[in-house]
């Protein structure tokens, strides 16, 4: 069996947010989806369930973090190159998301950050594998 990942983020407005990652070109599994949550699909192994906050106060006895001003995790994606970097960033930011930091490039790594409408971060970073150093 593979292991999958579920990131569980809180949201202020569940069709607003799935209305700024369907921008970004993600789908969702309908059969996890209601009022309170959506599955988004990130890969075959990968997804972020989306939470009214409401909803996501259920799961745990901690305050949720305030996004505005503090970071509770970055969500970091692979690209399939640097120009699908720079596509996902011009597609957040249209979408209504803020570039939360200048970009990254080491050469063989190059990536950017933004914030979505909830004020979760994001990065999105392309590695040319072929460049990294073996030992």
């Amino acid at each position: 069996m593979t292991t999958k990942i579920f990131v569980n983020l809180p949201v202020k407005d569940l069709n607003k947010t799935i209305g700024f990652f369907t921008k970004l070109g993600f789908t969702f599994n309908p059969q996890f989806t209601d009022e309170n949550a959506t599955c988004m699909i990130v890969g075959e192994d990968i997804f972020i369930m989306l939470l009214v906050e409401k909803f996501f106060r259920t799961f745990t006895k901690k305050e949720i973090c305030d996004t505005t001003k503090d970071t509770e995790a970055i969500v970091a994606l692979s690209a399939e190159s640097r120009e699908k970097v720079d596509q996902m960033i011009n597609k957040a930011i249209e979408a209504g998301g803020k570039e939360s930091r200048e970009p990254q490039d080491y050469g063989w790594m190059y990536g950017r950050s933004f914030q979505d409408i909830d004020g979760h971060l994001w990065e999105i970073m392309y590695m040319d594998e072929s460049a990294v150093k073996k030992e």
